[in-house]
Parts: C-alpha cells; sequence; structure tokens
C-alpha cells in the first residue's frame, strides 16, 4: 500500500486500500471523490510498523526521511510522535488535534463510529515548564467538553509518563466552629504556646489545631493568624509583653516564612471546607489534609500552595507525585488567586 507525500500530509489514492486503512484502524479522513489523507503522524507511524509505503517525487522515503520531514514542517514532533505510537500500540485510536491539544483518544476498541473521545492529550518533554493558569484552562476546557486531560511527559530516554489532570472539591467533616471561646497564647521565636491546660484543650477541641506537648498547646504561625481571625486568639509578644495585632503577626510571619499570605490563603480555605489542615514538610508538601480528626483517620490529601501564575517544571510533579501515590495519597495544587482552586494530579496508566 502506497501513500505520496504532499507537504504536511500523505494521500493514498486507491479507493480500496484507503478504504482498508480506515475501517480497520480509523486511519485518515476519507477524500472527497475516494482516497484517504493521512496525518504526519498516521503516516510515520504506518511506515514504521510497515502497513505504509510513501513516496515522494516517485522516491520511495525510508522511515528516517519521514521522520525528518515531518520534524521541520511540525513543532515538537517527535516528542508528540512517540505519545501518538504509545497510545496507538495500546489499542487506541487516536487522532491528531489543532489548538490547545496535540490529540483526542477514543476507548480502547472502539471507533469514531461508535463512540466519542475519553482523553484530550498534551504530549511534553521532561524539560518544558508549564504556567498552572495555562493548565487550569486546560482542564476548565476538556472538563467542560466531557472528557479527560492527560499529559504524557516524555523523559530524556523516550519513555513516557502519562498524568491525568482535573479540578478536585475537597470537602472534610470538621466545619470552623463559631462561638468558641477565646484563648491567650505566647510568641516565642517562630511558634505561638498556649501554657494554660484548659485553654489547650479548647483550641484542641474546637479543630484539632496545633500540637500538644505535655499539657501545653503549640501552634504553628499560619495555624496563630487563622485563629486570630476568627477572634478565637490573643497572642502576647514575649519580647515586648504586648498584645499583638493580626496584621503585626502576619508582618512577623512575611519576615521569617517564605510565601506566608500564599500559604495563610491556601490554609484558610482548605479549613473553610472542613479539612483538618497539618503541615506536609515530611511529605516536601506545604501541607496533608485530613477528612476527619487525625487521631481516627490518614490524611488522604498533600496540598502544595502556588500563586496563579506560577510556572514549574516536571520533575517537580514527577516528585511529588510519586511521593503521594507511595504514601497511598493525593496530591492538589492549591491554585492561590482571587479565590483558591485545587488541581489534582494523578500517576495514570492508559
Amino acid at each position: 500500500m502506497a501513500g505520496e507525500l504532499k507537504g504536511d500530509v500523505v494521500v493514498i489514492k486507491d479507493q480500496a486500500e484507503g478504504s482498508r486503512l480506515y475501517n480497520r484502524g480509523n486511519y485518515g479522513y476519507p477524500m472527497r471523490g475516494g482516497g484517504l489523507e493521512l496525518d504526519l503522524m498516521e503516516a510515520a507511524y504506518l511506515l514504521e510498523s510497515k502497513r505504509l509505503e510513501v513516496v515522494s517525487h516517485k522516491e520511495r522515503m525510508e522511515f528516517e526521511e519521514l521522520f525528518n520531514h515531518a520534524s521541520n514542517v511540525l513543532s515538537d514532533f517527535d516528542i508528540k510522535y512517540m505519545v501518538y505510537r504509545d497510545i496507538r500500540s495500546r489499542g487506541f485510536v487516536v487522532k491528531v488535534e489543532s489548538g490547545t491539544f496535540d490529540m483526542s483518544v477514543f476507548p480502547r476498541g472502539m471507533t469514531m463510529s461508535n463512540s466519542r473521545p475519553i482523553y484530550m492529550v498534551r504530549s511534553v518533554s521532561e524539560r518544558t515548564a508549564f504556567d498552572i493558569s495555562s493548565f487550569s484552562g486546560e482542564v476548565s476546557e476538556t472538563e467542560g467538553k466531557g472528557k479527560t486531560l492527560l499529559y504524557g511527559v516524555v523523559d530524556e530516554e523516550g519513555d513516557i509518563v502519562y498524568y491525568k489532570m482535573m479540578h478536585h472539591d475537597p470537602v472534610g467533616n470538621v466545619p470552623p466552629k463559631d462561638d468558641v471561646q477565646k484563648v491567650t497564647g505566647r510568641l516565642i521565636r517562630d511558634r505561638v504556646f498556649i501554657f494554660d491546660p484548659s485553654d489547650s484543650l479548647i483550641v484542641r477541641d474546637s479543630g484539632f489545631y496545633g500540637k500538644m506537648i505535655d499539657n501545653v498547646m503549640q501552634l504553628s504561625l499560619i495555624e496563630s493568624c487563622y485563629l486570630m481571625e476568627r477572634r478565637q486568639l490573643d497572642v502576647v509578644s514575649s519580647s515586648t509583653k504586648k498584645k499583638m495585632k493580626l496584621d503585626e503577626l502576619k508582618g512577623f510571619g512575611r519576615d521569617t516564612q517564605d510565601e506566608f499570605d500564599l500559604r495563610l490563603k491556601a490554609y484558610s480555605d482548605a479549613r473553610s471546607r472542613g479539612l483538618v489542615v497539618k503541615t506536609g514538610f515530611k511529605y516536601g508538601t506545604h501541607f496533608r489534609a485530613y477528612e476527619g480528626s487525625p487521631d481516627d483517620c490518614h490524611a488522604r490529601y498533600l496540598m502544595h500552595a502556588v500563586d496563579a501564575s506560577n510556572r514549574t517544571m516536571w520533575p517537580e510533579i514527577s516528585r511529588a507525585v510519586r511521593l503521594s501515590g507511595g504514601v497511598k495519597k493525593e496530591f492538589l495544587f492549591s491554585r492561590v488567586g482571587d479565590d483558591v482552586e485545587y488541581l489534582e494530579f494523578r500517576w495514570f496508566r492508559p
């Protein structure tokens, strides 16, 4: 079976041969008047698998020649082809897309005539930087179409890791309590301590805040600012012996910790959703979050707060997702802008 290279497509003029390719694998698009038009991705795959011959100027092309031609014509063809080839080899019908997404994928064993795409795929190198705002828009677009966004990330050895991307709406069972008796803590270095045992229990029982050290409650600066905002805590400076204003404590937090406002907003939003939020330091993230009492359940989420316009690299995503999977937790980016949006990254095998 032979096709002729014409710019960025390969044309099979023989109607019977074109129909055979289309019917057996949904390759190409039928042409008016007969024949089949293949994009360069499909043509390269069929040539590599020895199911197609390609000619140009009446000369037969080798796979290397077609691959080089496609790489000169199409941006990032090498990366896209590796992902296309891998998904096709898994038994899926794959169609190349233009615009935001690189390809659409139909259910395994199904065809274009009896199904609709279930995945929209982006193909990227592991060295590609991406910004969270663009990613969020892509997730919204695919979810709006009733599909799932997949990223095929190609490493330097040509191996491919897939990530499923989606919005998430985390909700817990420990909503913030109102009308809680206000207590007083003392700022010592970068922590707030509540030394009165009964006050410590009030804070503990109102939402599993802080950490008990015998009868003393220790609160982080993030927790302390949150409780001050809710009028449940007064903080006295150990250096001035005076009660601090909320803005003073926030200012101290900014001076002593990175991304303090960002993390505080993410923490506050997660708490408003009924989640119990603790530090995620030992997991390399900002927070770990429980749906209920930490005494009765394991943390479900690892959360990392990022600015709405944050740019990051895929190795960072890989580390976070691999770790969260290893400890049986879900990894969420808390994208902080005017509101907080939760984006889930999950390792996936098509």
